[in-house]
């Protein structure tokens, strides 16, 4: 199958070949028809399998026979969790729509807010933004979403990790009922599926690996060591196989500018990259070590994620994730677009319990090496017998509420409020309770006799 056999327009198909892209992929295969045709579509698919070509082709070509965009106002807009993420969409919006007569721009925060406010005057069509900072623009009326046709929330997974639930449903409720959404991630959690039940309607479910799986193309090792030991042990590693091209993940910005400063001290060319970066020494980090300029670039997380690095060859897991998903969101930046790649491990004994959450994610056991001169002192335990998971049982409904009316206690046997039929509550006898009984050992009076005749 070819990209002209899916709908796509003579002109996006050059540009497609420009760029040597021939055949679709089996997640463009499927998405492009679903979303040229206007349904909602949910897609799920290893990173680096060509997602972002899977929405930002067919929505070209839809946009392409439209109206045109008014000032101020956006026709399709894409959510990205970070900078890094938007950057490349955006990048990729640009190659794939060479020619056509249709505009886009990037917003994110880190920069400067009124040149962004300048572009949007003149209308965009495509509008790729981090959530934040669209809500800061449209609170300065500077971004219209009544003309919006397509949504896209792009790594949702990520989005609800880094907590911007809040700000997706105040921009959800800001766009037009009438419109098609996308959804479009590495994974889909149980938060993701909660989500997409208010956002698309009838989607079409397009998953092209099994769920969390790890790319077949990366080969993945896991070097057991102490803790003290993984800096020199990730220099040897560098040295020893001459690797000149090295995406290194942290948990902490802190733990990434120290090691970047070891690395830097045994002769090792690194920069760090991670959300206390300005923009721009994140974008000047980034286009070094894509050139080559520097050996190692060390990366947190979150600022991680959109990183797409033409045949990456060596991943390296200095701490492994508190997240076992993270993972392969991680391993996923080597082994792209059909090309092998290796991820490797640096583990202690600390994180055996995060090893284990990993294998039984993926349901592979990762082979194991030990380097002479960095053996554990304290051994890290093998690994146990992969458990399936097992499909959660669905929760029990609840029971309905009883009616309540107004001016009734919660409690329906409350004093003074017993079901009709039943008797009123005891209490004190008096004349603010009528109904009481007197409980007392008085005698009751006799009536007062009438008159002696």
């Amino acid at each position: 199958m070819s990209f002209d056999t899916l709908g796509l327009s003579p002109a996006i198909v050059k540009n497609l070949a420009r760029q040597n892209y021939q055949t679709p992929t089996p997640i463009q295969e499927q998405a492009i028809p679903a979303v040229l045709s206007g349904k909602d579509v949910m897609a799920a698919a290893q990173t680096g399998t060509g997602k972002t070509a899977g929405f930002t082709l067919p929505i070209l070509e839809r946009l392409s026979n439209g109206e045109r965009v008014k000032s101020n106002h956006i026709r399709a807009l894409i959510l990205t969790p970070t900078r890094e993420l938007a950057a490349q969409v955006a990048e990729s919006v640009h190659t794939y729509g060479t020619g056509l007569d249709l505009t886009s721009a990037v917003v994110f925060g880190g920069v400067k807010i009124n040149p962004q406010m300048m572009r949007l005057r003149q209308g965009v069509d495509i509008l790729i933004a981090t959530p934040g900072r669209l809500l800061d623009l449209h609170q300065q009326n500077a971004v219209n979403f009544s003309q919006v046709e397509v949504l896209v929330l792009d790594e949702a997974d990520r989005m609800l990790d880094m907590g911007f639930i809040r700000d997706i449903n105040k921009i959800i409720k800001l766009l037009p009922k009438t419109r098609q959404n996308l959804l479009f991630s590495a994974t889909f959690s149980e938060d993701i599926k909660s989500l997409a039940k208010t956002l698309v309607h009838n989607p079409v479910e397009i998953s092209v690996n099994p769920a969390n799986a790890t790319a077949v193309t990366v080969e993945q090792f896991v070097y057991p060591t102490d803790k003290n030991k993984k800096p020199k042990l990730l220099s040897y590693l560098i040295g020893h196989h001459n690797w000149q091209q090295v995406l290194i993940f942290c948990k902490t910005k802190h733990g990434a500018n120290r090691l970047t400063k070891h690395l830097e001290a045994d002769g090792i060319s690194a920069l760090a990259i991670h959300g206390n970066k300005s923009q721009g020494a994140r974008t000047k980090a980034l286009a070094q070590f894509k050139e080559g300029k520097i050996r190692a670039l060390v990366a947190t997380d979150i600022a991680a994620r959109g990183l797409d690095i033409d045949q990456l060859p060596q991943v390296v897991n200095f701490e492994l994730p508190h997240v076992a998903e993270d993972y392969v969101h991680r391993i996923g930046r080597t082994g792209r677009a059909g090309s092998t790649g290796q991820a490797v491990s640096l583990v202690c004994a600390d994180e055996f319990k995060l090893l284990v959450a990993i294998e039984r994610l993926s349901q592979k056991i990762i082979p194991r090496q030990e380097i002479e001169g960095f053996d554990a002192a304290n051994p890290l335990p093998k690994s146990h017998d992969i458990r399936p998971f097992k499909a959660k049982k669905p929760k029990k409904p609840k029971a309905p509420k009883v009616e309540h009316h107004d001016g009734q206690r919660s409690s329906e046997l409350a004093s003074g409020h017993k079901p009709p039929g039943s008797r009123r509550s005891q209490g004190k006898p008096g004349k603010d309770n009528p109904y009481a009984k007197n409980t007392s050992n008085q005698r009751r009076r006799k009536p007062a006799s009438g008159p002696k005749s």
